[in-house]
């Protein structure tokens, strides 16, 4: 598993439709759910006529960690949900990118408040176990 500055990202050999199917078993595993799927190749075909190679993010929500977040503060709802792109991979496979909440919450300068710093660690720590379960 690879780490930038906003996210951690998986290479995967399954394709992309399967890839999918695994990483919402293992989200669900870890409490989240997928609340939105925005197809980037169907909307960049219909919108402009290009052809872009399957892309979708998925937006991932884990009611409880989300719940403590917009309780203590609900412009936090703002960050929400996590999102996770997919994609293929033009050498085989598919890339899996999970934005990494702990980061988020630093980049808007919410990382120094307790409650969001632990629901950020939670958070991560859970997306880290789902990309470690997708790496093939």
């Amino acid at each position: 598993m690879e780490s930038s500055t906003i996210s951690f990202e998986v290479q995967s050999q399954l394709p992309f439709e399967q890839v999918i199917e695994q990483l919402t078993a293992a989200l669900k595993e870890e409490g989240f759910g997928i609340l939105t799927r925005i197809d980037v190749h169907s909307t960049l075909k219909e919108k402009i006529g290009a052809d872009f190679r399957q892309y979708a993010i998925l937006g991932a929500c884990n009611p409880k960690l989300a719940y403590t977040a917009l309780e203590h503060k609900s412009e936090v709802g703002l960050m929400l949900p996590c999102n996770i792109t997919v994609e293929d991979d033009d050498r085989g496979g598919s890339i899996i990118r999970v934005g990494d909440p702990e980061a988020m919450l630093k980049g808007f300068g919410l990382d120094q408040d307790e409650v969001f710093s632990t629901v950020g660690h939670e958070a991560r720590t859970r997306l880290e176990r789902v990309a470690k379960k997708l790496q093939t």
